[in-house]
């Protein structure tokens, strides 16, 4: 059997929408035999960037989450630093949301500085004017 490809993405998944679907799907088409680690984002990190807490605590988050059948592993993301937890998981693929900027600007230098050669993708988005979890909540 072919090894699969590790396929990361990150995000906050408050609820998950048909917009957050649509990525899942999307980061694991990336793959012929794609596994997709969901990274968490943590609540204080949620706090400081988006300037509110999630609706739902990371661990109420990270269980839904895990419950979907497409999804093949979750994990909350780092509370200080956001590379170790990625450097643990060695993903081949790491797929970014049309909108994500939190830690990407030096992504790919800082993890080859760190021994792992990632190819880093940007996903299209879905819909974004209807699908984006601060219109829904």
């Amino acid at each position: 059997m072919k090894e699969k490809t590790r396929i990361m993405i990150f995000g906050t998944f408050d609820i998950v929408h048909p917009g957050h679907e649509h990525f899942f799907k999307q980061a694991r088409g990336l793959a012929t035999n794609p596994f997709l680690i969901v990274s968490v984002a943590r609540d204080q990190n949620v706090l400081r960037i988006k300037g509110n807490l999630p609706r739902n605590s990371e661990k109420k988050r990270k269980a839904a989450l895990a419950k979907l059948a497409y999804i093949d592993k979750v994990v909350l993301s780092g509370i200080k630093k956001h590379l170790p937890h990625i450097i643990k998981e060695k993903p081949d693929i790491i797929a970014l949301g049309y909108d994500q900027t939190n830690y990407t600007k030096n992504l790919k230098r800082d993890l080859a500085q760190a021994g792992l050669k990632v190819s880093i993708r940007r996903l299209k988005p879905h819909k974004p004017h209807q699908y984006k979890t601060s219109l829904l909540i």
